[in-house]
Formats: C-alpha cells, sequence, structure tokens
C-alpha cells in the first residue's frame, strides 16, 4: 500500500514539475510585434544617392504603366484581346510593385527600418497576391499569341470577350488562393527570436529563417505550392511558344516570319525576366545567396519599369496610338 502510494506521489510530481516547466518556457517565449530590414545600411550620403535612383525608377513605372493603360482604353483600335490583357499586367505592375517600393523608399530616409507584425504580413500577402495574378496572366497572353499565329481564322471567334472576362477572373481567383496559402502557412510559424530581416520587404524566405521551430515541413509546403504556379505556368507559357515556334517556322517568307515573331517577341521577353528570378527565389529551400537581393530588386522594380518600355518601344501600334493620343491633347 505504501509503495502504490510512493509511485502514485511521485507520478503526481512529474506531472506537476512538466506543466511547470511548460509554463516556464511559454512565459519566456516573447512574441514578435515589429522586424527590422537589415539589408540596406549605407552612410546617409550613399542611401541619400540611392534613394533618389529608385524614386526616379518607381516615377517611371507608374508613368509608363498608367500611360499604356490611358492609351488602350483612349484608342479604339487598341480594344482586343491583346491589349486587353497588356493593360491588366500593366494595372498590376503598378499594384505589385506599389507593395513594396513606397515602404523601401521610406526607410531609406529613415534611421531604424522596421515594420509591424501585422503590417509585414500584410505586404507579404498582397506581393504574393499580385505576383501569382501577373504570372497566371502571363499564360493567358501566351494562349492569345498562340492562337493568333497559329489559329488566325478563328482567332476572333476563339478569344471572344467573355472567356478574355473569365482568364482575367481566374486570374484573380488563383492569386487570391495562392496568397491565401503562403500567408497561413507562414503566420502559423512561432516568431519569438531575431526580427532581423535580411530583405527590403517581408516576404517568405528570409521571414521563416526568424522562426524559432523547425521549418523543414512548412518550408517543403511552401516550396510545393511556389513551384506548382512558378512551374506550371512557366510550362504552359513554353508549351505555347513551341507551338508558335512550329508556326512560324511553317511560314514560307522571311518576312512573315519576322512579321509574326515581332507580335511575341515583346512577350517573351517581359516573361524570361520574371519567370527567370521567381524560379531562383521560390524554387528551392530558403537558404541566402549573395545575389539574392539584386534578383529581387530586379522583379520587384527593374522588371515592372521595364515592361511598358519594352511593350512600347517593340510595338508600332502602340507608339502611334501614343503619338496621335496624346500629340492632340497638348495641342
Amino acid at each position: 500500500m505504501s509503495t502504490f502510494y510512493n509511485i502514485s506521489h511521485y507520478k503526481v510530481n512529474m506531472q506537476k514539475s512538466s506543466l511547470l516547466r511548460s509554463a516556464t518556457k511559454t512565459c519566456n517565449v516573447t512574441e514578435v510585434t515589429e522586424f527590422v530590414f537589415v539589408v540596406f545600411n549605407f552612410n546617409p550620403s550613399v542611401q541619400y544617392f540611392i534613394f533618389s535612383i529608385f524614386l526616379l525608377v518607381y516615377i517611371l513605372l507608374l508613368c509608363g504603366n498608367i500611360l499604356i493603360m490611358l492609351t488602350i482604353k483612349a484608342d479604339y483600335r487598341l480594344h482586343n484581346p491583346m491589349y486587353f490583357f497588356l493593360g491588366k499586367l500593366s494595372f498590376i505592375d503598378l499594384c505589385y510593385s506599389s507593395v513594396t517600393v513606397p515602404k523601401m523608399l521610406l526607410d531609406f530616409l529613415s534611421d531604424r527600418k522596421t515594420i509591424s507584425f501585422n503590417g509585414c504580413i500584410a505586404q507579404l500577402y498582397f506581393f504574393h497576391f499580385f505576383a501569382c495574378a501577373e504570372c497566371f496572366l502571363f499564360t493567358a497572353m501566351a494562349y492569345d499569341r498562340y492562337v493568333a499565329i497559329c489559329k488566325p481564322l478563328q482567332y476572333s471567334t476563339i478569344m471572344n470577350k467573355k472567356l478574355c472576362l473569365w482568364m482575367v477572373a481566374a486570374t484573380w481567383a488563383i492569386g487570391f488562393v495562392h496568397s491565401n496559402i503562403q500567408t497561413t502557412l507562414t503566420m502559423g510559424l512561432p516568431f519569438c527570436g531575431p526580427n532581423e530581416i535580411k530583405s527590403f520587404f517581408c516576404d517568405i524566405p528570409p521571414l521563416i529563417r526568424l522562426a524559432c521551430t523547425d521549418t523543414t515541413m512548412i518550408d517543403a509546403m511552401i516550396v510545393a505550392n511556389s513551384g506548382i504556379v512558378s512551374l506550371g505556368c512557366f510550362l504552359s507559357v513554353l508549351i505555347s511558344y513551341v507551338g508558335i515556334a512550329k508556326a512560324i517556322f511553317r511560314i514560307r517568307t522571311m518576312e512573315g516570319r519576322l512579321k509574326a515573331f515581332s507580335t511575341c517577341a515583346s512577350h517573351l521577353l517581359v516573361v524570361t525576366f520574371f519567370f527567370g528570378p521567381c524560379v531562383f527565389i521560390y524554387m528551392r529551400p530558403s537558404k541566402t545567396f549573395q545575389s539574392d537581393q539584386v534578383v529581387i530588386v530586379f522583379y520587384t522594380v527593374i522588371a515592372p519599369m521595364l515592361n511598358p518600355v519594352i511593350y512600347t518601344l517593340r510595338n508600332k501600334e502602340v507608339k502611334t496610338s501614343m503619338k496621335k493620343l496624346w500629340g492632340r491633347r497638348t495641342k
């Protein structure tokens, strides 16, 4: 009887001790309420110079994309599927860059570059929302070019207004689902240790590295989700362009081949600028490389600025419409 009492007493004490350790551990864990960006730490004169460059780039980005949207809306000759998608691309580029660039510019003028936990999650959410929407919009644009070149006689029938609207709606819906998955997986991690993010905005790879738990499983799930989106869109675009290449090589005259290729060269160049960095950053485990920040700046700031430049310089219809429309308004 005494032995039984001792064993029971020992078990109770062990349970109390276990609960006490858990409570102590919980009390010692401090949740992170803000994050600090540590990637751009230069002396003040250098920071002001870099701020000026990025401010100029952002202004050009805004002006270029807004100009394309207004030109497409104002000129009825550009009311066709190709320019319909181009106008939506310009809008997404505006939103996509505005999620990160204004905060980055503000941080260049601040001594302490911080963002609240909720602000960080919101930035992450909208960044992936617009990035995924742009990813699928590129796929829709590739399909549009495929139909235009491979099935020119059926183009107006296939690429009707209803299908174009459904394709754009699908890009927003898929972006919403993808962003919710990525954000939910990230928010489920405990952040109780260091709060310094080695980037200029809140993104999943640098944020995961701050979690005070084993992130192997979550990391794999996030990479898988990003891989399905990036690789799926990239393969769809690639399949479309394989079909386009076959159709172009069947054209007998060199002039005809060049004309057909020129209609999709701009899109192909923009797609390369977008998918290259995305594959490099998101289709690998969350490890840090020295080239990461250069790649991130390129696809968040430089590429959205280059998109309107590429489409305008290589597209005679857009250039002609801009000259006529804005030349007439200045008179």
